[in-house]
């Protein structure tokens, strides 16, 4: 067999394979742009159902872009009013992408301000430096949602000439969702949040840092509805931490209110510092400050990190052996 007839069966192949790849790029070019026109069209969708129920919704100059490496989601700004129900709210760019090696892992980031008005609250104007969502995909329903924002601050948002009041700003928060059976985890935190005095009736607070781990019991279900009551429902708090310098107080146990809405806990409250806590609380409630100084001075004597439980049944409440009273029911 000569050389040329050896190669001959190289070139063969090396053509199959070169139409295999031309071909697998039209398919996935196809799928790419198929997938593009699909999202367009359901946003579309989306939309104009939403205005047929009296809602006016938007994602201004929404774009499909990425080819061929990824897949992004743009719009120049968020919208949604609904004046049935007297809410809106506003908010700005938004872009979401999903990596071709990763295309259930899309990761989002919305500009701010994030401007909002409910009825029974006073219109917000929220802002950030940076907010960012990551997000694991599924069937029914995302594994994991994350948030975390960096620079966040928040003022009111007045709709005649009076000016804004500034409410807090944080250095940095976090939140996490995620699905855990029926049942729904949140863990969050911030730091360096700072309350504006005139926020809190002149009240004065230092910097704080905090942290959660919380279930909310049958979340999934909740998902999608108008929660109007907080009747019925119940969480688990695995840790809930407040600090600021070397104060700290750390909550957990279990929480529900009944169809009645009254009260039911069985928490246990640690803290570290006491002495540091009840000046936190003597600042932050004046009037009480006595009061406050002398129980924990009290518990200062059980250690630098005592620890009580705090019990709640039917609505009322004790500290220990100490009882604090009846709690109103809730709505």
């Amino acid at each position: 067999m000569t050389s040329s007839d050896e190669r001959q069966p190289k070139r063969r192949r090396l053509s199959w394979l070169v139409a295999f790849v031309v071909v697998l790029f039209a398919i996935y070019s196809g799928g790419w742009f198929y997938l593009a026109g699909r999202v367009k069209s359901e946003a579309d969708k989306a939309v104009a159902t939403l205005n047929k129920n009296g809602v006016q919704a938007g994602c201004a100059n929404l774009q499909v872009s990425g080819y061929p490496l990824s897949f992004a989601v743009s719009c120049d700004n968020l919208a949604y009013e609904d004046d049935g129900r007297n809410i809106a709210a506003s908010a700005g760019s938004f872009n979401a992408v999903a990596q071709i090696t990763q295309p259930l892992s899309p990761v989002a980031d919305l500009r701010g301000p994030l401007r909002t008005s409910v009825p029974g609250m006073v219109p917000l104007w929220i802002d950030w430096d940076n907010l960012q969502a990551n997000v694991k995909l599924s069937w029914p329903l995302p594994r994991r949602i994350s948030l975390q924002a960096d620079g966040l601050s928040g003022q009111t948002d007045p709709a005649d000439d009076t000016d804004p009041v500034q409410l807090f700003s944080a250095g940095k928060a976090a939140g996490q969702l995620q699905p855990n059976g029926g049942d729904l985890d949140y863990l969050g935190s911030f730091g360096d949040l700072e309350i504006n005095a005139d926020a809190i009736g002149g009240r004065v607070l230092p910097a704080l840092d905090a942290s959660g781990d919380v279930t909310l019991k049958n979340g999934i279900a909740l998902i999608g509805t108008q929660m109007k009551s907080l009747r019925g429902q119940a969480i688990e708090i695995r840790n809930l931490d407040l600090s600021s310098g070397t104060a700290r107080v750390t909550v957990s146990g279990p929480l529900s209110v009944d169809a009645e809405g009254l009260v039911d806990a069985d928490l246990m409250i640690r803290l570290k510092d006491p002495k540091a806590v009840a000046a936190i609380l003597g600042a932050a409630i004046p009037e009480q400050k006595s009061q406050i100084e002398q129980g924990f001075g009290a518990l200062a004597l059980l250690g630098s990190e005592p620890s009580m439980p705090l019990k709640v049944v039917k609505g009322k409440a004790s500290l220990g052996f100490i009882p604090l009273g009846k709690i109103k029911p809730v709505q």
